[in-house]
């Protein structure tokens, strides 16, 4: 019993065909480009402004030469969202649960930013290495904290989407089936667990777009 409800976090197949890549470009399909024989409608309108709310977000702690990573940022934004808010549908595959996937994404980027700061200005990346003011001794034992701390934000980023968007899941699963259990024999005690599996949903939808702005925004 406790081993099928971690079946949903297992990468789907069809004729020994890992499908998660079709998981992964689904939501991108969702999102037509507009064309300029294209009429504008609700939809097409509607999409530019969460674009530009979400651009507008994620540049705003940024200097005007940092928004040249207004594409790159906005897409992963907008990727991970789909992502997250699609995986909260009945019979959905969630490829952020994946630590692989979250990992693949979060170490390029950073080490993309990495590099950056290191080639542009070498002398204040290096000085967040040491904090102004450090006593003398614990000048080398903060070089190392700094550093280690430096070294597994990577690793931070994925596991914080991994184990926010995982445990969701098993708690809408944990509730929803108990609420099936319950409805034969304590009809009342399972429209209460009906009631809470509502607000877990509404709360998940909410945790869904809050990691996935706090993935990119960490960044």
């Amino acid at each position: 019993m406790n081993l099928s409800f971690f079946d949903q976090f297992t990468s789907p197949h069809l004729l020994g065909i890992p499908l998660i890549l079709l998981s992964m470009l689904l939501p991108a399909l969702l999102l037509p480009s507009p064309d300029n024989r294209w009429v504008t409608n609700r939809f097409s309108t509607l999409q530019s402004w969460l674009l530009h709310l979400i651009t507008k977000q994620l540049m705003m702690p940024l200097n005007k030469k940092g928004h040249k990573w207004a594409l790159i940022l906005t897409s992963l934004m907008a990727l991970l969202l789909m992502t997250n808010l699609l995986g909260l549908l009945p019979y959905t595959f969630t490829p952020t649960t994946q630590l692989s996937m979250n990992m693949a994404l979060a170490f390029p980027l950073w080490l993309a930013t990495l590099l950056t700061g290191l080639r542009n200005q070498p002398t204040i990346s290096l000085g967040h290495l040491l904090p102004e003011g450090t006593p003398t001794p614990l000048i080398p034992a903060l070089i190392m904290i700094e550093t280690t701390s430096l070294l597994i934000r990577p690793l931070a980023l994925g596991v914080r989407l991994t184990a926010n968007l995982t445990a969701g899941h098993l708690l809408i699963q944990l509730i929803s089936t108990a609420t099936t259990v319950l409805l034969p024999i304590m009809p009342t005690v399972s429209i209460l667990t009906t009631l809470i599996l509502l607000l877990l949903t509404i709360l998940e939808v909410a945790v869904a777009m809050i990691q996935a702005y706090v993935f990119v925004l960490l960044l």
